[in-house]
């Protein structure tokens, strides 16, 4: 969806064309999409960075057409009261579903959907990828299942709530599970609320007032995903936080279903892929957990709508996109008040 040479790019179902002439103006480059999906207010911005934060040249402009772009690229931004910030990762996919639901959910009752900041980096992608894939040795190069320096990873992160910080947003979110390994990192200093997808689940199924399955045994939430996301452990501290008993996949769990699901995923092997992930879902849930929180988009899509299994589980993505509306809404009423 994007490449090297694009800097901006807005995507319209209903918003008029001089949008996009006023973008043009500013010698910023823009592309249509055929079927766009998405519904983006006219103050709504859809960026390309590098992993400094900046945008990158085109290919067509001049050295001093480029730094003005870049110096001047603030100016075109939106300073709205509840615009939030978005950081993409591991997934432009993953990042284009999580803002789909956002511009839906905000705007379901008649009124308009959030404005936002969308930043999107190649490099970012790439990083994030190689961390995950680090962690499944049969997935992995002999380079990548080496010890990782993830400097680099931090640095682009943080430069991204940077930009993004100067660009005007009032909030931060980072859709993507393996970002929030150094979540505590990236949000040090930030000057706006920076949600944390673990936190926006955990608090989701505190008030949700679940009981035990079991009389006098604790809550217990199982968690199910990549190596990499389970290491990191954010969803478990969050969890535990909120005095949820946290249940995980075994040992043989993750190396005779999770891990091979992921290979046949890898494979297009998709019903394999679909039947191990099936079978680790039902060894989390004889358990007695109360519900599965399922922290992997591949995993999570996977599994058809209308699966009794998908309704045992929780998506934090959809728990972050509510979270950030209830965000926007509570400043809102300030703002009314």
């Amino acid at each position: 969806m994007f490449d090297g040479s694009m800097a901006m790019s807005f995507h319209s179902l209903k918003y008029p064309s001089h949008m996009m002439g006023n973008v043009h103006k500013h010698r910023i480059l823009y592309r249509t999409m055929k079927n766009p999906i998405l519904a983006v207010p006219p103050s709504s911005t859809l960026l390309q960075t590098d992993e400094s934060g900046n945008l990158p040249e085109s290919k067509n402009s001049s050295g001093s057409d480029a730094a003005s772009t870049n110096s001047d690229s603030a100016s075109l931004f939106i300073n709205q009261a509840t615009t939030v910030g978005i950081i993409g990762g591991v997934s432009v996919d993953s990042t284009l579903n999580f803002l789909k639901k956002l511009v839906q959910w905000s705007s379901k009752d008649g009124g308009d959907s959030l404005p936002f900041v969308l930043c999107s980096d190649p490099v970012l992608n790439k990083q994030l990828l190689s961390h995950e894939r680090s962690h499944f040795p049969l997935l992995s190069t002999k380079r990548e299942s080496s010890r990782m320096d993830h400097t680099p990873i931090v640095g682009n992160l943080q430069s991204k709530r940077a930009f993004l910080e100067r660009s005007g947003v009032q909030c931060i979110v980072m859709p993507c599970h393996i970002s929030h390994s150094w979540h505590d990192e990236i949000s040090r200093g930030c000057s706006v609320p920076f949600l944390h997808m673990g936190e926006c689940v955990a608090r989701e199924l505190k008030n949700a007032k679940l009981k035990p399955l079991e009389a006098g045994s604790p809550l217990r939430i199982g968690v199910l995903a990549t190596n990499a996301t389970l290491t990191a452990g954010f969803y478990q501290e969050k969890l535990q936080r909120e005095g949820f008993e946290v249940v995980l996949p075994d040992k043989a769990t993750m190396e005779h279903t999770v891990i091979p699901a992921i290979e046949a995923l890898n494979r297009k092997d998709m019903e394999g892929a679909r039947n191990l992930l099936r079978i680790a879902l039902q060894v989390l849930l004889v358990r007695a957990v109360n519900t599965v929180i399922l922290a992997s988009d591949d995993m999570h899509d996977l599994l058809p709508r209308d699966d009794p299994l998908l309704k045992k589980c929780v998506d934090p993505m959809d728990a972050l996109a509510r979270s950030t509306i209830h965000w926007a809404q509570s400043v809102e009423k300030g703002l009314d008040c």
